[in-house]
């Protein structure tokens, strides 16, 4: 497996999303348009997975791909949403360096000897209650954010104003959640850092 990995179909799917996330942009105050290509992007997520399990085309590359397009995508939205909505990126960005640096593609079902409440949104690959919602903080906080504040969800899907609220508010509690696995991410990555750098400085003075 060399530079061929860069044309396996899932990753030419991934180019896809990129280029439906650049044209989100573009259509950012055009809910319809805006909407059409983000969650397109969302649904070929899905299908890119499948693509590779199908096609015996997994590979390492694949796997980073895929959560730097979602979090491009995410952090495109919070940061336009939103003046502080950078912060939101950022930290999905440092928990990205921390757990692919420290804990390599498999990062997933590497959470064994977490704290009980991170392992409960890790286990079985978020498939789990706990996972679901803290996931659905994550991926769909945000484009909820952009529906409420552009009027698609009073509009176009003709939702109560108390509803509208209610999604925000436990979509926040889901983000929440997994902001607070983000956070020992980071913290347990600056360990292993603190750690080896101890064990540099042994072997330097012994």
């Amino acid at each position: 497996m060399g530079l061929e990995v860069l044309v396996y179909v899932p990753n030419i799917i991934g180019y896809i999303r990129v280029l439906l996330l650049l044209s989100a942009t573009c259509f950012f105050d055009n809910p319809l348009l805006f909407i059409f290509c983000y969650v397109s992007s969302v649904i070929l997520d899905g299908v890119d997975g499948y693509a590779a399990r199908k096609l015996k085309q997994v590979s390492e590359f694949g796997a980073w791909f895929d959560v730097v397009i979602d979090i491009l995508g995410r952090g495109i939205l919070w940061s336009i949403l939103f003046r502080w909505g950078y912060f939101i990126a950022a930290l999905e960005w440092c928990v990205f360096v921390c757990t692919h640096n420290s804990l390599g593609a498999d990062w997933k079902n590497k959470f064994g000897s977490s704290p009980w409440w991170v392992q409960r949104v890790m286990a079985n690959g978020f498939k789990t209650p706990v996972g679901f919602f803290a996931i659905a903080g994550l991926h769909v906080l945000p484009i909820w954010l952009y529906g409420y504040t552009h009027g698609v969800l009073k509009d176009a899907l003709c939702m109560p104003h108390h509803f509208q609220w209610l999604g925000i508010l436990l979509l926040c509690a889901g983000r929440i959640l997994c902001m607070s696995v983000e956070v020992w991410c980071i913290w347990n990555h600056i360990q292993l850092l603190t750690e080896k750098n101890d064990n540099v400085n042994k072997r330097v003075t012994s």
